[in-house]
């Protein structure tokens, strides 16, 4: 591990002359078999690639814009252009054309780095209404055979154009190398947008660098990790553990073949060390709840037993009390029969630290796989901070919170209840946006948005945006995420959308999860003809419904949210998607947004006596082209507690 803050293409450098071929920095799965690249290999392509860029007229302070999937590439173009005192900008690799418009042109990237041929048709398409793009890179060369254009280049042609840059001049590459300083411009990452444009936060070297050291030292990280690189490179959460951690610990990150073998790629590497958002623990958590629904009897019934006595395990495991002898024996049984299983199936059994951030996970998916043995922690972080605030800790860990203070990081709560921190990793403003910063970034410290509290033991609460939280017109405390991921450890619920502000008792939209209620259609020979008509059978509104009665019960032990339970709701009629704006590309739901376009819906939803809705909403394809989508939503009534 380095000593002191230097740039990445430095800790670059120190790593090749330490591993050279001996050690992998990087894995690739390629039409079914493992690509490695040494740390020599990484430097070559980073060094050839650079002065390709060079040889294009790329200079210092220049902004190159990646989009796709995580590939070793993609990776070297970001080293490459800060090698070069550039500052890569990623791009989320599902976003449509109208998004990367106002990014690319907000950023003003003079070149772009795109995986394949749907990526660069995307950056082809906005060339033409952004002039300020002078050349275009892809990856793989797969369908590109008939593009012509002279500004559309391969990237293995720029290396070529590099190589031959370095023969006539020998000492460039280092030279810029050199001029990298720990507090220039390392990276701009894009906000998701949940409340309007994305911002582009602006984070230097030493607090990209510090994070990744904080995150390293606290869990006692070594080079001799692996993880998996499959989150979206955009997201802040991908640069610190794939790229950043990676380059200051010396691991290695391995990238699958596609974002659907993440699981069975998972399963080859076998990572000591992984990170995935709640939305990926909920798509694992189903997908295993699927399947054991498709399993023999007995298997069924063994599975479910020993999950509940898990569960009870790791109750009296994270309060701090004595498990009874008979309940060891029948957790290790338990181990044996079904929590290492499980596990290896899943490509987790060696995984020794895994996080969860992004946004609240529900305290049963969380309890669920910590309950199987896994050492899975809650982080909680933002862009602004290079995602590090608070983290927890081995032997202190509660599920309803998300760790104490990271080393290093000062955590206050301002007079209206809102989290404010000054950490190692803060940002130094967002690009071209001063009021905004101003707003943001107060005497070192940032002020979040989000509301929480500081508990007893020192851990640090989240309850929900500052700006969502609120009371029904009784006075109890509504926070709709807390509910919203209660629902969600339901395998049938996909997402949800929870009303209650200044309204006398709670209503929700529910998305259901299309895969898992598809596949138990099947088992119950329930036939259906789409999304809509399958949400819309009374078989699944009350499959949901015995969802919902679960997280009544929950919350009518809760003194302060017992009146906070769910009344009434009504099955969406399509997903919540990004192209259509209603959630983030991160899966943040824009409550505004949803409240302005399905604002008849929610008024049906506080109309008494009112039982269905018709609802017309216009739906966006990713080619950019749209339809209308008609229907009539039943709504139902939920007993209360």
């Amino acid at each position: 591990m380095i000593d002191s803050v230097k740039t990445f293409p430095q800790i670059l450098l120190d790593n090749a002359k330490k591993y050279g071929h001996h050690k992998i920095a990087i894995r690739e799965k390629d039409y079914g078999i493992w690509q490695s690249y040494s740390w020599q290999d990484y430097l070559d392509q980073v060094k050839d690639f650079a002065l390709g860029l060079a040889s294009l007229g790329f200079k210092r302070g220049d902004k190159l814009a990646i989009i796709g999937d995580n590939r070793p590439q993609l990776y070297c173009g970001i080293a490459a252009c800060q090698s070069l005192g550039g500052v890569p900008v990623p791009l989320y690799q599902d976003a449509i054309e109208k998004e990367l418009h106002y990014i690319l042109d907000h950023c003003e990237a003079k070149f772009a780095l795109a995986e394949d041929q749907e990526q660069s048709d995307k950056l082809l398409a906005l060339k033409k209404e952004i002039p300020k793009i002078e050349y275009i890179f892809y990856n793989d060369p797969k369908g590109m055979r008939n593009y012509n254009e002279p500004f559309l280049m391969a990237f293995n042609h720029v290396k070529e154009l590099g190589r031959k840059f370095d023969s006539e001049n020998p000492d460039y590459f280092m030279d810029e190398v050199n001029k990298g300083k720990p507090d220039d411009l390392a990276i701009i990452c894009y906000t998701s947008g949940t409340t309007g444009n994305p911002k582009g936060v602006m984070l230097l070297y030493e607090a990209v660098v510090n994070a990744a050291k904080g995150f390293i030292e606290f869990d006692g990280l070594t080079e001799k990790e692996e993880t998996m690189a499959y989150m979206p490179m955009a997201w802040i959460g991908d640069h610190i553990f794939s790229y950043g951690m990676a380059m200051v610990a010396g691991f290695s990150p391995n990238c699958p073949e596609d974002t659907s073998t993440v699981v069975s790629d998972m399963r080859e590497i076998g990572p000591s060390y992984i990170f995935g958002v709640p939305r990926i623990w909920e798509n694992i958590l189903t997908q295993v709840m699927i399947k054991m629904e498709d399993a023999a009897w007995i298997k069924r019934k063994m599975f479910h037993f020993f999950v509940t006595v898990a569960g009870k395990v790791e109750k009296l495991r994270s309060a701090g009390e004595t498990i009874p002898t008979g309940q060891r024996i029948l957790y290790q049984l338990g181990r044996f029969f079904v929590y290492d299983p499980l596990l290896d199936n899943l490509g987790l059994k060696k995984v020794r630290v895994a996080y969860t951030a992004g946004e609240a996970i529900g305290p049963e998916i969380f309890q669920f796989f910590r309950s199987l043995g896994m050492n899975l922690k809650q982080l909680y972080g933002m862009t602004e901070s290079a995602a590090f605030v608070s983290l927890q800790k081995d032997g202190d860990i509660d599920p309803e919170t998300v760790g104490i203070p990271a080393p290093g990081v000062d955590i206050k709560i301002s007079e209206k209840g809102e989290v404010t921190y000054k950490s190692p990793g803060n940002f130094i403003g967002y690009y071209k946006n001063p009021e905004t910063t101003e707003e943001t970034l107060k005497d070192g410290y940032i002020f979040s948005g989000d509301a929480g509290y500081i508990t007893k033991k020192g851990h640090l609460k989240i309850v929900d945006r500052a700006k969502d939280v609120s009371k029904l017109t009784d006075g109890t405390l509504f926070a709709p995420k807390y509910i919203e991921n209660k629902l969600k450890f339901s395998p049938y619920i996909k997402e949800a959308v929870a009303h209650g502000m200044n309204k006398d008792f709670v209503a929700v939209f529910i998305d259901i999860d299309y895969g898992a209620i598809a596949n138990w259609a099947e088992r119950q020979h329930l036939a259906f003809t789409s999304y809509t008509d399958l949400a819309q059978k009374p078989e699944v509104y009350a499959l949901v419904y015995e969802a919902i009665i679960r997280v009544n019960k929950s919350l009518s032990e809760d003194p302060k949210l017992k009146n906070s339970q769910i009344k009434r709701y009504l099955l969406l009629h399509k997903e919540l998607n990004p192209d259509d704006g209603e959630i983030t590309r991160t899966r943040k739901v824009r409550r505004r947004f949803v409240a302005e376009k399905y604002g008849s819906l929610i008024d049906a939803l506080y109309t008494e006596g009112q039982d269905n809705v018709d609802v017309e909403a216009n739906i966006t394809y990713e080619d950019g082209r749209t339809t209308t989508l008609r229907a009539n939503l039943k709504i139902r009534n939920v007993e209360l507690f």
